[in-house]
């Protein structure tokens, strides 16, 4: 069973609290920084004061997550600033090594067949906005992962006996691009009442990927509504700390845990 410790604070000043090499995993997705409308945060500050906080978050999240565990962090961005994610990575580099990029992919179409969901864009500059980031960080970048945790069989069965890290099972490395789309859902404001969230089931690709039984301690920074919680639980993380200013979206993130069985 999950320990919870979910706090009403700033995730700064909380993860100060925090001892050293404290925490397995992190899983988190931070404001962008796009404008977008949250219940108690100003997503609108000026580029150099919002990658300045960055830092601050990002120094703290280094000192407790132990040197074998790993950062996920989701980042998106808007056609008319598709720098944001990649300025974010490149602050970082004082404090982890890149190891792995994802691509989390919300929307695809195959032949003349839409899978998943996207915002259209009307701009006639700009493609729709189909995918976001997830950056895998790791103090050293040399952090063994479950690549099979997340197999996939292979479609030419002849590659079972072709490739000797199968050992002889029917299952391969999904690789770096993630089609995990949202779930339909009937009101925003009912089932899912926060503007930005990434669904359960990337966060849950992140502890299987990392090592589920390896995670011992995760946390959220930016708990929001509790998303990644919920997936500690799936998970059967042993305990999970989460920070959060809003006391709306905290309210919803224990009703959320409470409803997983």
């Amino acid at each position: 069973m999950t320990q919870f410790d979910l706090r009403l604070e700033d995730c700064v000043a909380g993860m100060g609290k925090l001892p050293n090499e404290h925490v397995d995993l992190v899983v988190t997705s931070p404001p962008y920084n796009l404008g977008i409308r949250y219940g108690k945060f100003s997503d609108r500050q000026d580029r150099q004061s919002y990658l300045k906080w960055c830092r601050e978050w990002a120094t703290q999240i280094q000192r407790v997550i132990k040197s074998s565990g790993s950062f996920f962090l989701n980042i998106g961005a808007a056609p008319s600033n598709p720098m944001l994610p990649h300025e974010i990575v490149f602050e970082l580099r004082e404090f982890f090594v890149l190891q792995n990029t994802i691509h989390w992919i919300k929307s695809i179409a195959i032949g003349e067949r839409t899978f998943g969901h996207f915002k259209p864009i009307s701009s006639p500059r700009f493609l729709n906005d189909c995918h976001e980031y997830v950056f895998h960080f790791t103090k050293t970048g040399k952090i063994d992962i479950d690549r099979l945790s997340l197999g996939v069989p292979y479609q030419d069965k002849s590659n079972i006996a072709r490739w000797s890290h199968t050992a002889g099972k029917d299952e391969r490395c999904r690789g770096n691009t993630w089609f995990i789309p949202y779930e339909t859902i009937q009101s925003r404001a009912k089932e899912r009442p926060h503007p930005a969230t990434f669904p359960v089931a990337l966060a849950e690709n992140c502890i299987k990927l990392h090592g589920s039984t390896r995670v011992k301690t995760m946390l959220e920074p930016f708990l929001g509504i509790g998303n990644s919680a919920v997936a500690a639980k799936n998970c059967g993380v042993k305990k999970f700390i989460g920070f959060e200013i809003d006391e709306e979206y905290l309210r919803e993130a224990r009703r959320r845990i409470s409803r997983v069985t």
